[in-house]
């Protein structure tokens, strides 16, 4: 875990971020948190720790030969990235943005944050 609180920090250095954290999906546990505005990031994580969980017990059950890159969800005036890191799937990069947020410079950013992460 060692750098951790260096990657959020960039992550939220993003036009539009409002929150970034590091969780471990199959427990529920938050690794790091960093938060530019008022958001409940621990609350939010824990509830997308649930839905990861879901997806992936969809895909086995599915028989699917893939892997979850991404999932994003859209609301009325914010932007939700969860981004599963490749060299530790049980983990993943969850980062809130508000609409004004460039998303392919989000998803660029979490992608490069997941390959420089050590833990």
């Amino acid at each position: 875990m060692e750098n951790i609180e260096e990657t959020l920090k960039d992550i939220l250095t993003l036009n539009g971020a409002i929150a970034a954290s590091i969780v471990d999906w199959s427990s529920g546990m938050v690794l790091g948190t960093e938060v530019n505005k008022e958001f409940d990031i621990e609350l939010a994580s824990a509830g997308n720790s649930e839905m990861v969980k879901a997806e992936m017990a969809t895909i086995k059950s599915l028989g699917a030969n893939n892997e979850i890159q991404d999932i994003l969800i859209t609301l009325n005036d914010q932007l939700h990235i969860i981004y599963i890191i490749e060299s530790n799937p049980d983990l993943f990069i969850y980062i809130a943005l508000d609409e004004n947020a460039n998303l392919a410079l989000a998803r660029n950013k979490a992608k490069n944050a997941a390959k420089t992460l050590i833990i």
